[in-house]
């Protein structure tokens, strides 16, 4: 029986230490605050805070996508179209966070919860990616 316990408790411990942690550093105020984290490997997420992280980070990967094809029309565009497009996006982000934030609140207070926004995010913001990706094609 203690031999038992003694393993078990060996691989808890071994358990928490696994996964990922995040710490804030000790900066002075003047300097924004550093997150520092442990690498997930989001092909095996084990725990909900891992999920949560890859969420996040597939969503950022999206944003990224998406600003790069902005940044690439708005440029072809004629100025009055290009002022409709900023427009256009502003109430799009707008639309996606409020939404997004919507569909959190049906997890909220659970640990689900970042993953349904961030997952949510990433969808919203590759639909609008392919949007993007068509008008640039012939700029209309």
């Amino acid at each position: 029986m203690y031999k038992s316990l003694l393993t078990f408790a060996s691989m808890l411990i071994l358990g928490t230490m696994s996964t990922a942690t995040v710490t804030i550093a000790n900066t002075p105020p003047s300097l924004p605050e550093m997150y520092l984290a442990q690498r997930v490997n989001c092909n095996n997420a084990q725990t909900q805070s891992e999920i949560n992280q890859c969420a996040q980070l597939s969503y950022q990967n999206a944003d990224k996508k998406l600003n790069q094809f902005y940044q690439k029309l708005l440029p072809k565009l004629p100025k009055p179209r290009q002022q409709k497009l900023i427009t256009a996006q502003q109430a799009w982000i707008n639309f996606r966070d409020t939404n997004c934030e919507f569909e959190r609140s049906g997890y909220e207070g659970g640990s689900i919860a970042p993953a349904i926004y961030f997952s949510c995010l990433e969808t919203m913001t590759n639909q609008r990616t392919k949007q993007l990706k068509e008008y640039i094609q012939p700029v209309r």
